[in-house]
């Protein structure tokens, strides 16, 4: 195969679309721009590394189905997930900082899902952290798209008429968070700012970090109504990442403005094909250093 040079290649379309229904399924979240469909790249990139990376961190992390699947098949010594919103941080406190892990997954095992119990949960206020939890992931499978931001629809008549069960899988659930605890140790959560973590571990060349943010750079801002924290200085983390001592990977959406803040840092970009949770099919922006690797597996 002929080798493509690695800058201004912005016309190159890689047409592989990865069927998600292949991928294992680590996380407890149905998470809106989730990255499942990204799960098979991600360990191509990896190991297409010369070492493994002492620390991988996911720094936007949301239901961070990469750090897990990165952590469960030890494509790094360790993982730190980063995520700012304070419903989702509450889940990953719960299970790898606090290792309650089984307590979450018993409250899921036995809740009976009615509306009238859903309406009851969630009117409580200032509950503890592991209960926060438990809201957020009830929350997360009964809204329309897993969304989480203020305003969120719940689901009106889901798969079979099944209403806001349709998307209640309590078995699954309960051994997807019991799995997270057996690895809890490979796991470290930051409860914070991505661009912070970035910064800090900037120096380190055995650090990689895969880098996945709210899309709200174009005009559309797709980004804007399924987060609660959706705007973030985009300038700033190219910026940050063209000065990173390890490798990166980062995903956004296939936009101008971003070609040019790729060009302007002197990044390699591809298109990637994807299919979103309504099988639409779309193209996304794989952003780094070098994407040799991805051409190399066409």
């Amino acid at each position: 195969m002929k080798q493509l040079p690695l800058f201004g290649m912005f016309d190159q379309h890689d047409e592989k679309i990865i069927n998600v229904a292949s991928v294992t399924h680590r996380s407890p979240f149905r998470y809106p721009g989730g990255k499942t469909w990204l799960v098979p790249r991600i360990k191509t990139w990896l190991k297409s590394l010369d070492n493994k990376p002492v620390e991988f961190i996911e720094s936007f992390a949301g239901g961070g189905i990469v750090g897990l699947t990165v952590a469960f098949e030890g494509l790094a010594q360790h993982v730190t997930l980063v995520e700012l919103d304070k419903q989702v941080a509450a889940v990953w406190q719960t299970i790898i900082e606090n290792g309650e892990g089984p307590w979450l997954a018993d409250r899921i095992r036995f809740f009976d899902l009615t509306p009238e119990n859903v309406d009851e949960l969630l009117l409580k206020i200032d509950v503890p952290l592991r209960e926060l939890a438990f809201q957020t992931i009830v929350k997360n499978r009964i809204n329309r798209g897993g969304i989480l931001a203020h305003g969120a629809g719940r689901i009106k008549y889901g798969e079979n008429g099944r209403g806001i069960a349709s998307r209640w899988y309590p078995e699954t659930l309960r051994k997807r968070i019991l799995d997270i605890t057996h690895i809890r140790e490979k796991l470290t959560f930051i409860h914070g700012d991505g661009l912070r973590v970035i910064r800090d571990y900037s120096t380190r060349p055995d650090v990689v970090f895969f880098v996945d943010p709210p899309y709200t750079a174009s005009d559309k801002k797709p980004g804007s109504r399924l987060y609660e924290h959706s705007e973030i200085d985009h300038e700033a983390l190219f910026d940050l990442l063209a000065n990173v001592e390890g490798d990166f990977l980062m995903t956004y959406d296939n936009n101008r403005q971003i070609r040019k803040l790729a060009r302007d840092h002197n990044f390699d970009l591809e298109v990637v094909a994807m299919k979103n949770t309504h099988h639409a099919k779309l193209s996304e922006l794989l952003i780094g250093k070098n994407l040799t690797w991805l051409r190399f597996g066409r």
